[in-house]
């Protein structure tokens, strides 16, 4: 029995499970879960094509590909339901993003791409912590520098 399809579903449910967890940490909706389920099943349905594809070889015009954009597509409409727009500010499009990316991590985890997978894992991790950090900064920086300019305005003297 190949054991293989068992490690990659492992695999990629454990590392879009480290990158709901960011989102879980965040108070974000979409959290450990839902990254989780997004990237296993997106390997799932990979293995899945790639087997029926070797299985069938000649007998059928079987492309892995058609199922990875299909994939693909399915998780840009579970994003698109994470986008909220309320009160002139779009809320929800960073975990949208994030579920794209663990969607592309199970499949890369399905073609047994495990290196790439681990490194967009990491940098998915990276923009969700680090880049969010000075993201922050950034905008409290600006937004101070702009609370004085309106405040140091001679009117306001």
């Amino acid at each position: 029995m190949e054991y293989m399809p068992y490690i990659q579903l492992i695999v990629a449910i454990i590392l879009g499970t480290l990158l709901g967890s960011e989102r879980t940490f965040a108070g974000k909706t979409a959290g450990m879960r839902t990254y989780g389920l997004v990237s296993m099943g997106s390997c799932l349905l990979i293995i899945t094509s790639a087997t029926m594809n070797s299985g069938f070889v000649g007998l059928t015009n079987f492309d892995p590909m058609r199922i990875a954009a299909g994939i693909v597509m399915g998780v840009g409409f579970i994003g698109s339901g994470l986008i909220i727009f309320r009160e002139n500010k779009i809320e929800g499009l960073t975990t949208a993003a994030g579920l794209w990316v663990a969607c592309g991590i199970g499949i890369a985890v399905g073609f047994k791409l495990f290196a790439l997978a681990l490194f967009a894992s990491f940098l998915t991790l990276f923009t969700f912590t680090i880049v969010w950090v000075i993201e922050d900064k950034l905008k409290r920086s600006i937004g101070r520098t702009e609370t004085r300019s309106v405040s140091e305005t001679p009117e306001n003297n």
